[in-house]
């Protein structure tokens, strides 16, 4: 069963009390942002994990259920399934050591024209991995699923959110989408 890594954008942080049932439900794999004032509150939270799965679309619902029960009024508003990465995560899916990205970034050796970071703050640097596996030749089948996959559940989440008693059951559009994502990505 494949792995696949996407981000939650939740409704609120958790709570420090709130970490051990999404632990326990989670064995650990998914990484939230926490507060421990009330006050914090008001802001979005977010969740990342590498989740195994039959298709994106089980994982990534597998994941809501599990973020959403471990909290009280805790709700997932959107994923995101095309990560952001580090200098040494670009390096461990290209297969090459950091200073040779950090070269390929600076355009120091080899082809010029690296993607741009989409996040700088403080001397730390996040990449796109869409832009950055296309840039390598990279050819990424999870990506190809991803932005129907993504398209849809956050389709599905806002409706959800708007008006739930007609949004359907998570598990049939898992379903609808095993079935038109080979045909659509």
């Amino acid at each position: 069963m494949p792995s696949y890594d996407f981000a939650l954008i939740l409704s609120r942080p958790l709570y420090e009390d709130e970490l051990d049932p999404l632990f326990d439900r989670t064995h650990g794999a998914v990484t939230v942002s926490v507060i421990s004032e009330p006050q914090h509150a008001d802001r979005p939270g977010n969740a990342s994990c590498a989740w195994q799965g039959a298709t994106l679309a089980a994982a990534i619902m597998e994941v809501v259920e599990h973020v959403e029960a471990s909290a009280e009024g805790l709700h997932v508003l959107q994923v995101e399934a095309d990560p952001l990465l580090t200098i040494r995560d670009i390096a461990d899916r290209v297969g090459k050591s950091a200073d040779s990205v950090r070269h390929a970034i600076t355009g120091a050796r080899g082809a010029t024209g690296f993607p741009a970071s989409e996040i700088s703050t403080a001397g730390h640097r996040l990449w796109r991995w869409s832009k950055v596996a296309a840039w390598y030749g990279v050819d990424d089948p999870q990506l190809v699923e991803a932005k129907p996959t993504v398209q849809a559940i956050n389709g599905w989440l806002a409706l959800r959110d708007v008006v739930p008693d007609v949004a359907p059951a998570p598990e049939d559009v898992t379903s609808a989408l095993s079935l038109v994502i080979p045909h659509v990505a």
